[in-house]
């Protein structure tokens, strides 16, 4: 008897483990974050870590700052990503749908890894304070002959948006390797 429960368990044990993960961590618009990292030159992890902190894959999510979407895009960025990229039939409830919404925030994640030469933790704390906060703490651990380092953030809220981005990235990259095309 008791063989057959651990028969029937270690059939049933991948199942229950990947209902969890789909709970505990969610992944959605993979073939998106797929594409977008890659035309990006972006890890899919690192995107899904920023969308798990942003929205955990939620789609529809507006912040109390109107910021929209999966990535948390705001009106403003989104326009000034548009223009810049040469988008030309922009609407901002095209920030709702996943395709768009995921394009326009890695772009901002790009961006952000380009101005700050890859450096990750300011990549990331840009994306969320803002590039010109980042531009400071950067600026005031050089003054200081330190390194920039997560407890330098300024802002205790980005202190732990960095964290719960990088915690999700390592995550998503154990977790879901295949599907994220790693």
């Amino acid at each position: 008897m008791v063989g057959a429960g651990a028969l029937a368990w270690s059939g049933l044990r991948p199942k229950i483990e990947g209902a969890v993960d789909e709970i505990r961590l969610p992944l959605k618009h993979e073939d998106v974050i797929r594409q977008q990292a890659k035309e990006k030159d972006l890890d899919p992890a690192l995107v899904a870590g920023v969308i798990y902190a942003e929205s955990r894959f939620r789609d529809n999510q507006e912040s109390s700052a109107g910021a929209l979407g999966l990535m948390q895009v705001t009106p403003d960025t989104a326009r000034d990503i548009a223009r810049e990229s040469g988008a030309n039939t922009f609407a901002i409830g095209d920030l709702h749908t996943a395709d768009v919404n995921i394009r326009y925030g890695t772009w901002r994640l790009r961006d952000m890894m380009r101005r700050f030469d890859g450096n990750q933790v300011l990549a990331i704390a840009g994306y969320n304070a803002g590039p010109g906060n980042a531009k400071r703490w950067q600026d005031e651990a050089a003054a200081q002959g330190q390194e920039m380092t997560i407890a330098r953030i300024g802002f205790p809220e980005t202190r732990h948006y960095v964290e719960k981005v990088l915690n999700a990235e390592r995550d998503y990259r154990r977790t879901y390797s295949k599907e994220l095309g790693r």
